[in-house]
């Protein structure tokens, strides 16, 4: 692939013109450059475009973040939102997986931590499916009758405290499945139970989601079996289930079910 087919590729994929797009490849691949190790941004440089090396080309050492700060870095560098940041590195991954060979794609996805999946799937030319945050705040908003606020809130309360109670790998596996504005809540519930899940009963659960948010526990009830139903919507059938088979029986009350 040359560097105009590598263009267009980006181009038709965000709908951008060719100025927007090639500051979404160049925003994409200097910040992809400093999370890769030496000797697989060697690997790289040797694949692509001549015009799109610059971008890749660094003298100094990789840095290890994760894909919130990844994609915080490109929409710093874009000057657009984090969620628009993420749409066009989706773009700009894409078309790398039609700029690479098949090895070259593989070790790159092999050099990036687990939470890149959704980006290096595109490489991969696996169509891994988001929910845009908007449309989970919106569904979450519908179910409780709350603000866009106010939904963000207890969608931030109920994540948090659900990330405290389940095991921080079943965590993680659920960031991967959600947008990139879901995961500080997530993140913080690793932090707050240092990785372990901590055991609590419903009363519990609620006490803390209503804390957190500033309600009544008959709203925090309310609210969380909104963020369930529409978490079951978001996510993947087996994910779902591997987060809520982690919870006791008494909490079925606020998962849906088919």
């Amino acid at each position: 692939m040359d560097y105009e087919e590598f263009l267009e590729t980006v181009s038709r994929q965000t709908g951008l013109d060719a100025e927007a797009a090639e500051r979404a490849i160049q925003a994409t691949l200097e910040t992809l450059a400093r999370r890769l190790s030496k000797g697989e941004s060697r690997d790289l440089l040797r694949q692509l475009p001549a015009e799109l090396k610059s971008y890749v080309y660094t003298d100094e050492g990789s840095e290890a973040f994760d894909v919130d700060e990844f994609l915080r870095r490109v929409a710093e560098r874009e000057q657009v939102d984090v969620e628009e940041a993420e749409r066009r590195a989706r773009a700009v991954f894409w078309a790398l997986g039609g700029a690479l060979d098949a090895k070259e794609v593989a070790d790159l996805g092999a050099d990036l931590p687990e939470d890149f999946d959704p980006l290096v799937a595109e490489a991969q030319r696996r169509h891994v499916e988001v929910m845009r945050s908007s449309e989970f705040l919106t569904r979450v908003a519908r179910r409780t009758g709350l603000d866009a606020e106010g939904a963000e809130r207890a969608t931030a309360a109920v994540l948090e405290t659900l990330a405290e109670r389940i095991a921080a790998g079943e965590v993680r596996d659920l960031i991967r499945e959600l947008p990139v504005r879901l995961h500080p809540p997530l993140r913080r519930g690793i932090a707050n139970s240092s990785g372990t899940a901590t055991r609590m009963g419903l009363e519990e659960f609620l006490r803390r989601v209503a804390e957190r948010e500033g309600v009544s526990l008959d709203q925090a009830r309310e609210h969380a079996a909104a963020v369930f139903a529409t978490l079951r919507e978001a996510v993947t059938v087996d994910e779902f289930f591997d987060v809520t088979v982690q919870l006791p029986d008494e909490y079925w009350a606020l998962i849906p079910h088919p």
